[in-house]
């Protein structure tokens, strides 16, 4: 059966969001009904009546360089939440939701699969309770205001203006920070021009679309504590710089209370389950290769004063999704983790060794499903580089090898060798064929872990200036040389160094996924390279900096063979098939 097969299967025997909430303990004015099975959950109230404290056991999963064979990430967190409930523990999962542009490209929805999955999976993967949808209205409600703003200054003179309570701006169209937001991977629309026409066309500038989880206002929701949080970043967004160089925030164009308006419900983390009934927490978005890529610090927050173990995930591998984890979220939160999971596959290890290319559609090269130990000790260099990371943090991590039917037993054995000779703990996890009981291995493994004693401890001081933070993180997670800027990304270093507020932002790289370096061509564990940085974002709102390194854009583009070939509807029942 296929993964939304497997799902529609389960539905029919989903336990109602009311046994849920009543399971965790939730006032009846503490949640509200989306349908029978879902719900949204107000944290402010929970957290407000618990006092806010942490109690659970806080578990993150992060994974090796991703490669086009995947190595089941989220699969393996709901293993890992399913599996803990077989020991009957109270476990609570904490994932993403996904976005539109994967689920419709080629990587499809973050559900999981097979018997691990998040479910109901079409309502997870087409908007769930509109989260992203409300994030991608405030985003382009702020494109309006700027670019009506600047409209209106062209036609009219300051009486005009002052007469309707409104001051000059001056806006530098040169200098607009802010793009429209759209949640496909749309890459016609990376670069484009907007206003063309007459006088009451709007204004006329260079404009363009990220992917809406890239944006800023994505990243706010992942970030904020708390609705007040939220209102008061959103109104730090800069969009733009005056002709004189002031930035030009929403605050200053008024329109940041009808943004924070827009996401009054979104702040809410959505209640869902796993397949196999324990409570999941969904939200904030994914792409930790161009965004902050972690479940919100809410629904984390959330759900620690609930359960006794929490199990979360990070986008991508270590050196994007769990140095984001480690270095952001956990400030952000005040969290810190008891276990850390890196989860591994024999593909995509004998992928990082030099196996042939892996291209989509068409059938796999015999070497990935036949036994090849000389090909998968030399991608072991990517995991050692990825188990190097964790430890950085003051965490031994549990390498999970998340398993498939054509592993043999002298490739299982040397991944474990690899991984406990270099002082990480090692299970086999079978929970995508057999669910939380093909989990039970993992699930000890990880129980032990978190009753260890860690030294979790962040990179940097976020007093050291900023060159040196981006420095030392390509250095000491990357496994680079060095750092080189171009002209643009000095110039904007050097003034965000001189403003004490901004310079002790953390620092949220944007680069490719695929490699450790800034090059998705350079798998393994790379050597002797340097990282450059074209451009730094200011992200004021969210509170990040984010270095922009070699060719990575915030807006991916469309595959010749997209998932929304193959999705469809039943049109006798409405029911929706093809996801993954």
């Amino acid at each position: 059966m296929k993964d939304w097969q497997i799902a529609e299967a389960a539905e029919a025997s989903l336990r109602p969001a009311a046994d849920l909430a009543t399971e965790l303990d939730l006032r009846e004015d503490e949640w509200e009904p989306y349908g029978r099975n879902l719900a949204k959950v107000d944290v402010n109230k929970v957290l407000k009546r618990l006092g806010g404290v942490k109690r659970a056991k806080y578990i993150d999963v992060t994974a090796i360089t991703p490669t086009a064979l995947g190595e089941g990430k989220t699969t393996t967190t709901l293993g890992l939440v399913q599996g803990l409930g077989r020991l009957g523990k109270k476990v609570i999962g904490c994932v993403r939701q996904p976005s539109g542009g994967p689920t419709f490209n080629i990587k499809g929805s973050a559900a999981g699969g097979g018997l691990a999955q998040v479910v109901p999976l079409t309502q997870l993967s087409l908007g769930l309770t509109g989260d992203i949808d409300a994030i991608t209205n405030a985003n382009n409600l702020a494109m309006v205001a700027l670019n009506s703003r600047m409209q209106h200054e062209r036609n009219h003179d300051d009486q005009w203006l002052s007469e309707r309570s409104l001051k000059r701006l001056d806006i530098d169209p040169e200098r607009i920070q802010f793009k429209w937001a759209i949640d496909f991977c749309a890459q016609g629309l990376r670069n484009i021009e907007i206003g063309r026409g007459g006088k009451l066309d709007g204004f006329n500038v260079d404009s363009g679309f990220y992917i809406t989880v890239a944006s800023e206002v994505m990243a706010i929701l992942a970030m904020a504590a708390d609705l007040a949080d939220l209102r008061k970043r959103i109104s730090k967004i800069i969009v733009a710089y005056s002709k004189s160089g002031e930035p030009v925030t929403t605050a200053d164009l008024e329109v940041d209370g009808a943004m924070c308006a827009l996401l009054v419900n979104a702040i809410k983390p959505t209640l869902m389950q796993s397949i196999e009934g324990q409570p999941m927490f969904v939200h904030a978005g994914p792409f930790a290769n161009i965004a902050i890529g972690q479940n919100s610090v809410v629904a984390d927050r959330l759900a620690c004063a609930l359960g006794d173990y929490v199990v979360t995930e990070s986008g991508f591998a270590s050196d994007m999704g769990y140095e984001k984890f480690w270095n952001i979220k956990c400030r952000a939160s005040g969290l810190k983790p008891d276990a850390v999971v890196l989860v591994a596959t024999v593909r995509a290890l004998k992928a990082h060794g030099g196996a042939p290319q892996v291209k989509a559609g068409l059938p796999l090269d015999p070497v990935y499903t036949t036994e090849n130990l000389e090909l998968l000790e030399k991608g072991c260099e990517n995991l050692l580089a990825h188990i190097d990371i964790i430890r950085r943090s003051g965490i031994q991590p549990v390498v999970c090898l998340n398993a498939f039917y054509t592993d043999t037993e002298a490739e299982r054995a040397l991944v474990r060798r690899v991984a406990e000779q270099a002082g990480a703990a090692f299970a086999v996890s079978d929970h995508w064929l057999k669910g939380g009981e093909g989990a039970v291995e993992l699930s000890e493994v990880v129980i032990k872990a978190c009753e260890e004693p860690n030294n979790f401890a962040y990179l940097c001081d976020l007093n050291e200036p900023i060159k040196d933070r981006i420095e030392k993180q390509v250095k000491e997670v990357y496994g680079g040389d060095g750092v080189d800027y171009e002209p643009l990304a000095l110039e904007k270093l050097e003034k965000y160094q001189k403003d004490p507020e901004i310079s002790v932002m953390p620092v949220c790289v944007a680069k490719t996924q695929y490699s450790l370096s800034h090059d998705p061509q350079l798998t393994g564990r790379p050597k002797g390279w340097r990282m450059p940085v074209k451009d730094v974002l200011i992200f004021k709102g969210a509170g990040l900096l984010v270095p922009v390194a070699g060719e990575i854009k915030l807006m991916p583009g469309t595959s010749a063979s997209p998932a929304y070939r193959r999705i469809d509807v039943d049109v006798e029942t409405g029911k929706v098939k093809g996801l993954f």
